[in-house]
This record gives structure tokens, C-alpha cells and sequence, in this order.
């Protein structure tokens, strides 16, 4: 599997979108991936959250404007295996100027389009900004596939169908036909509350597999950790919000080979001769996959 690019957004602001992000790549970065967070928020959570400063020039605006190598843009962060493009308030600016463009769609498409060929990173996550605004449809149309935040709550239906409209729109468009929802991942649970119960199991019946089996909770070590400026794995490493999130990357990784493999070439069809030998590989593959999972290190 190359490089594949993930756009994390939801218009409804506090659903845990860039949390995801930011605890999402470091996870994975925990199982040996390389990852490339961008931020695309004027409001720079993802960048400050990683325990970056902001610093006027730095985010992907001129790049946008003029499409051009970003690899000097790439910083560095405190976890390993973890790369960050940051963000300032000047893209709050840029949607202006991006949409007298031409093809004003495509302009992050253009800008990532060689640095994921180059197959450096295994992952590129765009946090989008909380709306549904120029920056996050170059979003949508630069990815791969479209990972949903959604808080536990009834309100967070709405925008949901919402999300999920617009993935369609740019399919069909043409803007980007390869899309997909990769998932949707339920935030803010709290197991105090029926009404938790209620939303998941409502989100479950009209997306069904979509919905990923891992939930994350509501958790007061979560909300602490941005202003340390430390993801939650450095912040409280054994927190219950550090495990959901340790979990969620392992289905997260699982469910995207499955859909690079949906993605191949179909495969010579197996001889009716050897249905034994074919079941059997499946075995060990699943076998292979659970030795990894249980000799993958927990904090």
C-alpha cells in the first residue's frame, strides 16, 4: 500500500476532529508508520497541539497560491515517525484568494500530489478547518478517502448527513471520483448516558459497517493534553482516552488494507482444485495479523 492521503473533517466545531488527528498519527507512528499531519485550520490546534509554534510563513498558504515543493515546510515533531506542515491565521485569508484561481479545486491536490507519489510517508491526514469552506473541498478533493469525527450526540446527526452529501457531490462532480468515506469514528462517549447509546446505535443502522467498532470516550486526560501542547500518548499514556485511541489506530490501519486491497487489480481466480489451500492462507494471514497485534507494544 503507497501513500494514502485521509481528509479528517466535520463542519460541527468540538466533535474531537483534530484530537483525532493528533492522536490518530501518533498511534500509528507507535506502530512503525510514518505520517504527515497537515494542518489546514487557521485556528492551528494540530500544529499547537503537537507542540509546534506558529510562525507567520510557514503553512502551506503560498504553496496554495502558487504550487510548489512543500518539503520545506515539513517540520519535525516531538514524536517520531510524526512530520507536521503547520498552520496560521493567514489561511483564514487564503480561501479568498484560492477561489479566483483556476481549477481552485485542485490547488492542494497539486501542491501533495508529488509528495505522495514519493511514497515517503505511509499517511497524510488533513485536519480541516470546522466548516465547509474552500480549504476543506481542497481537502476532500486532494484525498484518498474521508474519515468522519462524530460526537455522541443528536445534534451531531445533522451535520453528519451533511458531510457525507458533500462527499457524494465532489464523486460525482468529477472533482474527485476516487473518493470515499473511509469511516466514522464515535467521539465523546460517555457510558453514564442512554443518549450515547442511542445516537451510536442510530448512526450504526444508516451506515453500518462505515461505523468503526471502537469508541472513544469522553475523557477529562483528552481534553487536558492540547494545552501541554503533547498528544495524549506523551500527555497520559495509560489514560482510557490513550487506549481507545491505541485501538482505533489498529482498526484504522486493518480497515485500509482493506480497501487498498478492494482498490487492486482483481486477482486470478482460484482453482476449484484448491479451496483447502486458499482457506488456509486466509487463516494465516489472520493468524499473522493477530501475532502482530498482540506483539505490538502497549504503553
Amino acid at each position: 500500500m503507497g501513500t494514502k492521503t485521509v481528509g479528517i473533517a466535520n463542519q460541527k466545531g468540538g466533535v474531537g476532529k483534530t484530537t483525532t488527528v493528533i492522536s490518530l498519527a501518533t498511534c500509528m507512528a507507535e506502530l512503525g508508520r510514518d505520517i504527515l499531519v497537515v494542518d489546514l485550520d487557521p485556528q492551528s490546534n494540530a500544529t499547537s497541539g503537537l507542540g509546534l509554534p506558529r510562525q507567520e510563513g510557514r503553512s502551506l498558504y503560498r504553496a496554495l497560491l502558487n504550487p510548489m515543493p512543500i518539503d520545506s515546510l515539513i517540520q519535525k515533531t516531538a514524536i517520531e515517525g510524526v512530520d507536521l506542515v503547520p498552520a496560521e491565521l493567514d489561511l483564514a485569508g487564503c480561501e479568498v484568494e484560492i477561489a479566483r484561481a483556476d481549477e481552485y479545486l485542485h490547488c492542494l491536490a497539486k501542491v501533495l500530489r508529488p509528495l505522495a507519489e514519493s511514497s515517503r510517508y505511509d499517511f497524510i491526514l488533513l485536519d480541516c478547518p470546522p466548516s465547509l469552506g474552500i480549504l476543506t473541498m481542497n481537502a476532500l478533493t486532494a484525498s484518498d478517502s474521508l474519515l468522519v469525527p462524530m460526537q455522541c450526540e443528536y445534534y451531531a446527526l445533522e451535520g453528519l448527513s451533511v458531510i457525507t452529501n458533500l462527499l457524494d457531490r465532489i464523486k460525482q462532480s468529477g472533482a474527485n471520483p476516487r473518493l470515499r468515506l473511509e469511516g466514522v469514528l464515535m467521539t465523546m462517549f460517555d457510558t453514564r448516558t442512554n443518549l450515547a447509546e442511542q445516537v451510536v446505535k442510530e448512526v450504526r443502522e444508516h451506515f453500518g459497517d462505515a461505523v468503526y467498532e471502537t469508541l472513544i470516550p469522553r475523557n477529562v486526560r483528552l481534553s487536558e493534553a492540547p494545552s501541554f501542547g503533547q498528544p495524549i500518548t506523551l500527555y497520559d499514556s495509560h489514560s482510557s482516552g490513550a487506549r481507545a485511541y491505541r485501538f482505533f489506530s489498529r482498526e484504522f490501519i486493518k480497515r485500509a488494507r482493506a480497501h487498498a486491497a478492494d482498490e487492486r487489480p482483481t486477482e486470478p481466480v482460484v482453482p476449484q482444485d484448491a479451496p483447502v489451500a486458499a482457506e488456509t492462507a486466509g487463516t494465516t494471514v489472520e493468524a499473522a495479523e493477530t501475532a502482530e497485534a498482540v506483539a505490538e507494544p502497549t504503553a
